[in-house]
């Protein structure tokens, strides 16, 4: 089951600040729908999500996946928001 949720609060980096700024995001072409993000990369991820944050760092949009993995480790995934590229990993 998967477990992910659009988490958004304020905050350095500069997270999205409630679901508008998604959503006009989305609109306006600067990211991808969650939705898609998730059907691209969940090959590349290494467990269940089982949260998500969108932020702005550097000026470029990144979701930033919780992922647990089979032996219960976290990990911190960082996706670029228009491509769905992952951008850097990191077991917490």
């Amino acid at each position: 089951m998967l477990a992910a949720a659009l988490l958004i609060a304020g905050g350095a980096p500069a997270l999205a600040r409630d679901h508008d700024d998604a959503r006009r995001a989305v609109e306006a072409g600067e990211i991808r729908p969650l939705a898609d993000i998730l059907n691209t990369v969940k090959g590349k991820l290494p467990g269940e999500v089982v949260g998500v944050k969108l932020e702005r760092e550097a000026g470029a949009w990144l979701y930033e996946f919780r992922v647990v993995d089979e032996k219960g480790r976290l990990f911190e995934i960082h996706i670029d928001a228009r491509s769905g590229e992952v951008e850097r990993a990191k077991e917490k």
